[in-house]
């Protein structure tokens, strides 16, 4: 009786290149089903950093600083033009915001009482029935500074909060550079002058938030 032995006949190199062209393909689909595709600029883009409002702060306020103290207006020629024609005067003057005009000031005058955060300030010239207040801290209240140019709108930001957090950063800023040094609790009976904007409101009423602030 003869034994019949049955062996296997070996693969071909072809077989093998066949097999290892179809895992290449398995292990790109794998990897393409894994990947996301991130538009440069977008949300998802790992370049763009997240908001910091203290660096936006600090990047913004010596522009805004700059752009005030060029068009600051004396106060006694701004009350003038606004009981004249606030809306003429808003307009030559101001920058229009959906509450009311922001308008740059200056002014020299001397501290008279400190109540919350503001220093009343009695300017030479301004009518009797108007009353001057600068913000002196520690709270800084308003986004006025933030509208005083027309730069900075809303649809540069992700979202309202970011929005409020800039006004915010920009006020910080105030506190650091322009009130830093000052007490506002010594300052009544004191000469000061000071540049600064205000939002027109109450045309009897001016509550500046000042870029410049200096103790005579």
């Amino acid at each position: 009786m003869t034994d019949t032995t049955l062996s296997k006949s070996p693969q071909s190199p072809r077989s093998y290149r066949w097999i290892g062209i179809a895992a290449a393909v398995v292990l790109v689909g794998a990897m393409a089903f894994d990947t996301t595709i991130v538009q440069i600029g977008s949300e998802r883009d790992v370049q763009v950093q997240k908001f910091s409002p203290e660096a936006y702060g600090a990047e913004q306020f010596p522009l805004i600083k700059q752009s005030v103290e060029t068009r600051a207006v004396d106060a006694v020629e701004l009350s003038t033009a606004i009981a004249a024609d606030k809306k003429a005067a808003a307009e030559k003057y101001g920058v229009a915001t959906s509450v009311g005009p922001v308008l740059p000031v200056k002014f020299t005058g001397v501290v008279g009482e400190r109540k919350a955060n503001y220093n009343v300030v009695a300017v030479e010239g301004l009518p009797a029935e108007l009353t001057v207040r600068v913000q002196t801290g520690p709270a800084l209240n308003g986004t006025d500074l933030r509208d005083a140019t027309g730069q900075i709108e809303f649809g540069q930001f992700k979202n309202q909060i970011e929005y409020q957090d800039a006004g915010s950063a920009i006020n910080n800023e105030v506190k650091k550079v322009v009130l830093g040094g000052i007490d506002p609790a010594a300052l009544t009976g004191k000469t000061v002058s000071v540049i600064g904007v205000f939002k027109l409101v109450n045309p009897k009423s001016w509550i500046v938030i000042p870029v410049r602030l200096d103790v005579q």
